[in-house]
């Protein structure tokens, strides 16, 4: 192939919107993010074509493999307004390891998918920077990723994110314990951040209603923006949860993800079994409060929407229910009985 660089009118990838050197710059800026969240079976080196996990020095003899993945939604939206992107990387593993965690998990690796028009190396590397917080929070190797530049695909400013994880779980230890759950068990509801990472295409349309702007105080809480309270991070339950789940203590788990809490219970528990909630065992946190107000929802589209208040849910025999309680708010959770199972 001859060299075209000395024809006049030769075009080269930037010329078609693609700035490969600031790919390579942003790989760089991110490896010792990546570095940063080494773990027992990992060792995180960008670059290659694949990453290897090791699972027996994890500690696994006889594991199964469990896989998640998802998004962050139009949360991205507000991030892109108001250039808050560095929360939303824990959004993305949140999303993805808390999926993990119901089926009785411990995430093992996390890669990323960043697809944008034109690569801002400062904002991507913001991202990422969450998505290795996210990571050493729950405990899984970022071992790698992909950064697409697609000028055409997406508008000025605009990028999307998609996270992928890999989990193990002992082959006794798979949750949920569908013949062992039974009518009596105990929900034990753990607290949320806020709204997570589900329900903000119909959060913007109420803070459109409400007349506010993002940099405006939030009218539920003190000395915070709207932006600043509606952008908290997604909790991750891993760390507070997974020993429980390991230790026997835990029947089932359900993250409390888009469907709220009315579709996301029903995927952990038995047939011919359902999750009866005590409504009044826990207060509505005010940015739901506000939410609800402003957007004149039912309680029932509230709840099918949103996780009001309660990120994860717990089933547990009631003999069980006063250690475990005690183990999560000693691990610095909110918990609480939140109802029962019925036939």
């Amino acid at each position: 192939m001859s060299d075209r660089q000395d024809r006049p009118n030769g075009l080269t990838y930037a010329d078609a919107g693609v700035d490969i050197d600031a790919g390579e710059a942003l790989v760089e800026a991110i490896k010792p993010l990546a570095k940063s969240t080494r773990r027992p079976g990992a060792e995180p080196s960008l670059g290659g074509f694949g990453a290897l996990f090791d699972l027996k020095a994890a500690g696994y003899d006889d594991p199964l493999l469990v896989t998640t993945t998802d998004g962050v939604g139009t949360k991205l939206k507000i991030a892109i307004e108001t250039g808050r992107h560095d929360g939303v990387g824990v959004d993305l593993v949140a999303m993805c390891v808390n999926d993990l965690l119901a089926q009785g998990a411990e995430p093992l690796m996390f890669l990323d998918y960043y697809a944008t028009a034109k690569l801002s190396v400062d904002v991507a590397r913001r991202v990422v920077a969450g998505i290795a917080e996210g990571c050493r929070q729950a405990g899984c190797a970022l071992v790698g990723g992909e950064t697409a530049e697609m000028p055409g695909m997406y508008g000025a400013g605009d990028y999307d994110l998609a996270g992928f994880s890999v989990g193990a779980v002992d082959r006794g230890k798979v949750l949920p314990v569908l013949d062992q759950q039974k009518a009596g068990d105990l929900l034990i509801g753990i607290g949320s951040s806020g709204p997570h990472s589900n329900g903000y295409s119909l959060i913007r349309k109420v803070v459109e209603r409400s007349g506010l702007g993002w940099g405006d105080d939030a009218p539920f809480a003190k000395d915070t923006t709207l932006a600043q309270n509606l952008m908290a991070p997604t909790r991750i339950y891993v760390k507070s949860v997974l020993p429980l789940m390991k230790a026997g203590l835990v029947k089932g788990g359900a993250h409390i993800t888009g469907g709220g809490l009315i579709e996301n219970p029903p995927r952990c528990i038995a047939e011919g079994l359902k999750a009866e909630f005590d409504w009044n065992a826990w207060d509505l946190p005010p940015v739901f409060a506000w939410l609800q107000s402003v957007g004149g929802m039912s309680d029932h589209e509230m709840r099918r929407t949103f996780n009001c208040g309660v990120g994860f849910i717990l089933i547990v025999a009631p003999e069980n229910a006063e250690p475990v309680l005690a183990a999560l708010l000693n691990a610095g959770e909110t918990a609480f009985v939140c109802g029962q199972l019925s036939a």
